[in-house]
């Protein structure tokens, strides 16, 4: 698309990211940080690759207190590996699972952080330890003079706040999803199935410009309370709701809100569930600002939604952030207490049961400014849309 940002990012881009990862390793007296997960990896270093959809290989990169990463990966990736700004790059040929890169990662670390090093690793919530337990037991033992801390803060605080040209690529890709939301009028019918119309969607993401659509659920009814489900067979009768929410992507970065529809007609109990959640997300953009916390958001929508007559939400949270991940840090939870500020990409998404059996959620994206949140997707109407 004409109007698209530019893909990747320059070298000074990823520089930022690892000279800030640095001084805050420094601060707590780490001497290296070793990632394994593919988001942590295509952050730091702009590799960027569907192959991490197979489970057979391990990938590492270690960011040193000084200097670029270095990237201790299989064969395969040496290739994609250096049309990075990476120039340390040390392969071995996978899979070996007898010693699946460790030995190399071990020598690697132990020369950035020396004898009796620091080595940060991300062990919080929402992070994982890509590589075989056997094999995390046997890196520990080549480095057993190297301290495991958990470094979840350091790559947490950094990926929650974005870049402009970060934002870009969201705001983009969240235009693309906008224009296709509305578009539904004039792409689904009833009579189709559940398949059909999602394999419509799908494909109408993919013609506007969207790169993948790795996440797409909803479902369609008089009501209904599973929103994640794969589609079915099921025909889309009139009176019915549909409920699309996808994570679509543009150049590894993703949009994540929902739409309703009803065709033909709605309930009085759907639309005024519609007006409801679109009132909570009124009220969770009008106090969003740098300085609130994620609980603030919390109560400020979970107040409309117990007015509306919730019977309630099982979901868990009301939002949370976004980014090269469908869902990242922050979750906006009643307990989550994180401290907002400007920078961070977040979606609203406060959801209600609003009769036995029927769930009504409303999803949008923002971007935290100085002076408020900015759409990035583009405001859902407050009256339910009707398909004719």
């Amino acid at each position: 698309m004409s109007d698209a940002p530019p893909r990747g990012f320059p070298v000074g881009e990823y520089e930022r990211r690892t000279a800030a990862a640095q001084a805050m390793l420094a601060e707590r007296r780490l001497d290296a940080l070793l990632l394994c997960t593919e988001p942590e990896v295509r952050y730091f270093t702009g590799f960027d690759t569907p192959f991490w959809q197979s489970p057979t290989r391990p990938w590492f990169v270690v960011v040193p207190l000084e200097g670029p990463p270095i990237a201790v990966i299989p064969g395969i990736g040496a290739p994609a590996m250096g049309e990075t700004w990476i120039r340390d790059i040390r392969t071995w040929p996978a899979p070996r699972p007898d010693n699946d890169g460790v030995s190399l990662l071990a020598s690697t670390l132990h020369e950035v952080a020396g004898t009796e090093g620091r080595v940060g690793v991300p062990m919080g919530h929402e992070t994982h330890l890509r590589m075989p337990l056997a094999d995390w037991d046997d890196l520990q033992e080549a480095t057993i003079d190297v301290a495991y801390h958990d470094a979840t803060e350091v790559v947490r605080s950094l990926r929650m706040h974005k870049s402009e040209l970060e934002i870009a690529k969201t705001a983009h890709v969240c235009g693309i999803v906008s224009d296709a939301f509305e578009g539904i009028p004039g792409l689904l019918s009833a009579g189709m199935s559940e398949r059909e119309a999602f394999g419509a969607f799908r494909i109408d993401l993919l013609r506007r410009g969207a790169d993948d659509v790795p996440y797409l659920v909803g479902a369609t009814g008089p009501g209904f309370v599973d929103v994640i489900r794969q589609p079915s067979d099921r025909v889309i009768g009139e009176g019915d709701l549909l409920m699309f929410d996808t994570g679509t992507v543009f150049d590894g970065y993703f949009s994540d809100f929902d739409r309703y529809y009803a065709f033909g007609s709605a309930d009085d109990g759907a639309r005024r569930a519609h007006e409801t959640v679109w009132d909570a997300t009124e009220a969770g953009l009008s106090m969003l600002r740098p300085g609130v916390t994620t609980s603030d958001l919390w109560a400020a929508m979970a107040e409309v939604l117990d007015a509306g007559g919730s019977l309630g939400n099982d979901v868990g949270r009301l939002g949370h952030g976004l980014g090269m991940q469908v869902t990242e840090w922050p979750s906006n939870t009643y307990d989550d207490d994180t401290v907002i500020t400007e920078g961070m990409v977040l979606t609203l998404e406060p959801g209600l049961v609003w009769a036995p059996g029927c769930m009504m959620l409303h999803e949008e994206n923002l971007v935290v400014r100085e002076d408020g949140p900015e759409l990035l997707s583009r405001r859902a109407p407050r009256e339910l849309p009707i398909v004719a």
